[in-house]
């Protein structure tokens, strides 16, 4: 494919759709919503209206440093606080589906729904790639950016209309085209990460504490996996608990579990055979973390597993 000519049908397209209105888009710092964010403003310029949504479920320090990575590429993005209205909507779900369309509803309707009525955009962008189509359809794993194809139809339920320029890539696709218009390799090569987050991560139900619990593990896994070269890597928190001894009492600790895969677009996975004295150190930076007395590193390949566990 001949990228630079895919980037300008997508600007050509935009400008297109979009005439003299405004459209929205909540960009994560991923490679699929920075792609389109880049794609969009250079289409519409100031009738782009980019938001960072903080939905409780972020990394650790992510909405700061994806607002000032984008400031520093001369595209200005708002930062909203909607911390309150995810944990609400989580409030008690154990269910995978549950928690997945919990935080699909408070993201289109409660929190796209007042910045729609505030800016008066017409338009919501979606960073929404031909993997995810494609396992929602099939009942693999529902993405929550899939609207339209699952039945839900945006402008009648939202009150706007979405456009989707990446639907026909992969996610290889996605990182040639963030070459083609210029992105830093930070931006092109990122690992994926959810749409829901930190709630992918958590089996069970997703609390604050339970949050602050993954955010820590995820922190080290990145630090300790980012020189493998692997497609994606991850911390999950379990719903079990387990026996441990912690300074010399008995305790009933948490699990995290620990994995790291190749893949070129997420339609299978296979994991990577770490040295030994790499899972040695994760398990002992991770098993510090309060409460957390087990570290375990999965293997299964996709399929039978998928690559996230939520």
């Amino acid at each position: 494919m001949d990228y630079k000519a895919f980037v300008a049908d997508q600007i050509a397209s935009l400008k297109k759709d979009v005439g003299q209105g405004v459209a929205i888009n909540a960009l994560s710092g991923g490679v699929d919503s920075s792609v389109v964010t880049v794609l969009a403003h250079r289409a519409l310029g100031d009738r782009l209206k980019t938001v960072f949504i903080d939905s409780a479920l972020m990394r650790e320090g992510e909405p700061q440093r994806v607002v000032k990575t984008f400031a520093d590429l001369g595209i200005p993005v708002r930062l909203v606080d909607a911390r309150a209205d995810f944990l609400k909507a989580l409030k008690g779900l154990t269910d995978p589906e549950e928690k997945r369309n919990a935080v699909t509803k408070t993201f289109y309707s409660t929190v796209f729904g007042r910045l729609v009525r505030e800016t008066g955009a017409k338009f919501l962008l979606h960073g929404t790639i031909l993997t995810d189509i494609e396992e929602t359809v099939a009942g693999i794993k529902r993405q929550h950016n899939i609207l339209s194809q699952v039945g839900i139809d945006p402008q009648k339920e939202y009150g706007y209309k979405v456009l989707e320029p990446l639907m026909t890539l992969r996610k290889d696709g996605v990182r040639e085209v963030a070459k083609a218009l210029g992105l830093p390799p930070e931006i092109a090569q990122r690992i994926p990460f959810p749409g829901p987050a930190l709630a992918t991560r958590v089996v069970g139900e997703v609390t604050e504490e339970r949050l602050a619990v993954v955010r820590v593990a995820t922190t080290i896994v990145e630090e300790e996996l980012k020189d493998t070269g692997a497609f994606q890597y991850l911390a999950v928190l379990l719903n079990d608990r387990a026996t441990g001894i912690v300074e010399g009492k008995r305790e009933f600790g948490q699990i995290i579990v620990v994995r790291c895969l190749h893949s070129v677009d997420a339609r299978t996975a296979t994991s990577v055979d770490l040295p030994w004295e790499k899972l040695h150190r994760i398990c002992k930076r991770v098993t510090s973390i309060k409460g957390v007395n087990r570290c375990l590193y999965d293997i299964t390949p996709k399929p039978p597993a998928t690559i996230e566990y939520i």
